[in-house]
């Protein structure tokens, strides 16, 4: 087994670096390098029904582009990772479905998007986000990962309460840590205080193992990697890098974080995810 294997929401994947569902992954060809360079999941450009020509960071051929994709790398047995939006409760209900026919492993409810929350406010409440949670959960098989907003007015608990009642799997969230961190990486402790240091930090907290969390932003390094999973990150998600880089970046960062973890003693990142503790 590879240094760096997982299980994400009981999905064995063979890394625990991924592709953000932005950069490199809307078109075929990107997606075919993508699964060509690395070997853990290919995660999906965001997409609704029919497709958008605006706003940039969500442009997509539509749901029907993706699912030809699916059926082009399904047969290679890669781990893919479809990412759902939409105008209305409705198309994220329809294409959630469709992707799920196509055998994707994982479904990420995209509702972070501004594009989402001004068109259904999924966040307006958790009653609000719980009926649309369910009403996705309720009509797919694939593991199900919802998309946190950075700024969430809900409280974590309740959330991370509704999610196992709805049988979600994996939460998503921003690895906002501070720039002036300080982390001792052979020991796994961090400066300061015993604190929430990320809103991947503070899910870890408050899941304490039940919901598998995958860490968003900044992860350029396999040391930014390794911090991500001392926090409380079963996955990370790469986006800058794959923009720098391209289609090299997941494999670079991948094998960074392989050689931390042998340098620091582990046999698997699964030894290290949210072990993290506080000098002071």
């Amino acid at each position: 087994m590879e240094r760096t294997a997982i299980r994400l929401g009981g999905v064995e994947l063979s890394s625990s670096v991924m592709n953000a569902s932005g950069p490199h992954s809307a078109e075929k060809e990107e997606l075919l390098e993508l699964a060509a360079h690395h070997r853990g999941a290919i995660v999906f450009k965001s997409c609704n029904q029919a497709g958008l020509d605006k706003p940039d960071n969500l442009k997509n051929r539509g749901v029907a582009h993706f699912v030809s994709v699916a059926g082009e790398l399904n047969p290679r047995g890669k781990a893919i990772i479809g990412s759902v939006v939409g105008e209305s409760d409705d198309e994220i209900v329809k294409v959630a479905k469709t992707l799920d026919g196509a055998g994707v492993k994982i479904i990420e409810l995209n509702f972070a998007d501004d594009f989402v929350q001004n068109a259904v406010a999924p966040y307006a409440s958790l009653d609000r986000l719980k009926g649309l949670v369910a009403r996705v959960r309720g009509e797919v098989q694939a593991k199900l990962a919802l998309k946190l907003p950075s700024k969430l007015s809900i409280e974590p608990q309740a959330v991370v309460a509704m999610l196992l009642a709805a049988q979600v799997q994996i939460v998503l969230c921003a690895n906002d840590l501070p720039k002036d961190l300080q982390v001792d990486l052979k020991r796994g402790i961090a400066s300061g205080a015993d604190r929430g240091l990320s809103q991947v930090n503070t899910f870890a907290r408050a899941t304490k193992g039940s919901l598998d969390i995958v860490a968003v932003g900044g992860i350029n390094t396999g040391r930014d990697a390794y911090i991500a999973h001392l926090t409380g990150a079963k996955a990370v998600q790469v986006g800058s890098a794959l923009i720098r880089e391209g289609a090299g970046a997941l494999a670079r960062i991948d094998s960074e974080l392989g050689q931390l973890l042998s340098d620091n003693g582990h046999a698997s990142v699964n030894d290290i995810i949210g072990k993290l503790t506080f000098a002071g």
